[in-house]
């Protein structure tokens, strides 16, 4: 892996934060989007604001002043063969679009290992887990035959734990971090393939950005795990926290979602935990509820599954959906987490009838 390598990224909103990471560390990006954000994003580049301990206020980060380089594309406009990764950075309904899904095609065809930075591991994902059937979940995906031709081996989980979103008044190319967490990746099957990770992981670590003259270690690093189950312990925060926001006629900031009732949802928090590790983890790559309910203190808006569903979508990321099946096959059964479902189901069903 001489030289620097190159990234590319499903995914512009979401992705372009992953991707500022990887500019930081002198390697390139190439983000997949819409024709209207690929062309602000090569015009203008990217900008991302967060959080830096010990610094007052936001940090912009534009991704013109990072020694790495980036551009957009449509799916059409790129050969797979060029990179030495895939990121999947959009939601799970999104590959279904038939630009999208031909390009993962092409992904899979060249072999280049994937990625995925979605909340719903890629079914592929999900059959590294040894024992495991995954018939019974194919329900949980929008379309899962767009997942039938990649080989598990080229597939990894990183949890998406940073919390960013695209503040309403500002363009496209703009992303706010809320939460500057790590990304937690486990590692691919062959160590080839991991090593591509555990370079980026050592050069965004030593990366710095310079403010007024002061070279500035950057929240949001990329930490890559030997088990395959540290991503997951994302499930038990989404099921606590994100679709929790989803009412029956109303959505709520996450932070309520966690603190109006602790005791039931630190219930659903270790149910799920619990699940986790009947499918092999260990219980040290769960993170502590206690730890995660102070998070959510900060989290004041609806998550984006929630914010998607008043907005009318018709399709949303169904991890919840995907946990209470993944139980079923245990014999494990939460009332709490099948009301989730039926919320959700309920949402849906009106956003499509409109």
């Amino acid at each position: 892996m001489a030289g620097s390598l190159n990234i590319l990224v499903l995914g512009a909103s979401y992705g372009s934060l992953l991707a500022t990471k990887i500019l930081m560390a002198g390697h390139s990006a190439t983000l997949i989007c819409l024709p209207a954000e690929a062309e602000l994003i090569n015009s203008e580049g990217t900008l991302v604001r967060m959080p830096v301990r010990g610094h007052d206020g936001l940090v912009d980060i534009p991704s013109r002043d990072l020694p790495g380089r980036l551009d957009a594309a449509g799916p059409g406009a790129v050969d797979p063969a060029d990179y030495d990764l895939a990121v999947l950075a959009m939601q799970e309904p999104q590959y279904r679009s038939e630009d999208v899904r031909s390009l993962l095609n092409r992904v899979f065809e060249c072999r280049v290992p994937c990625m995925s930075i979605m909340n719903m591991p890629p079914l592929p994902y999900l059959k590294r887990i040894s024992g495991l059937d995954t018939d019974p979940c194919r329900t949980s995906y929008a379309d899962a035959t767009v997942w039938d031709g990649l080989d598990p081996d080229l597939m990894t989980l990183c949890s998406p734990d940073p919390q960013a979103f695209r503040p309403p008044d500002q363009p496209v190319n703009v992303l706010q971090v809320r939460l500057p967490t790590n990304f937690k990746s486990a590692r691919f099957s062959s160590d080839r393939h991991t090593a591509v990770l555990r370079r980026l992981e050592a050069d965004i670590l030593a990366s710095r950005f310079e403010v007024n003259g002061e070279a500035l270690e950057i929240p949001v690093k990329l930490r890559v795990h030997e088990s395959l189950f540290v991503p997951m312990a994302k499930w038990c925060m989404l099921i606590a926290g994100n679709y929790r926001c989803v009412g029956t006629d109303e959505v709520r900031p996450i932070r309520d979602a966690v603190h109006d009732d602790l005791s039931q949802s630190r219930a659903i928090y270790d149910w799920v935990a619990e699940l986790c590790v009947e499918l092999g983890a260990n219980g040290g790559d769960m993170v502590p509820f206690d730890k995660y309910a102070d998070a959510a203190r900060s989290l004041v808006t609806p998550s984006s599954a929630a914010r998607a569903l008043a907005a009318g979508a018709p399709q949303i990321e169904r991890v919840d959906r995907l946990v209470q099946t993944l139980g079923a096959t245990r014999g494990r059964q939460l009332e709490a987490i099948d009301g989730i479902v039926t919320r959700v189901d309920g949402w849906l069903e009106r956003n499509r009838a409109a």
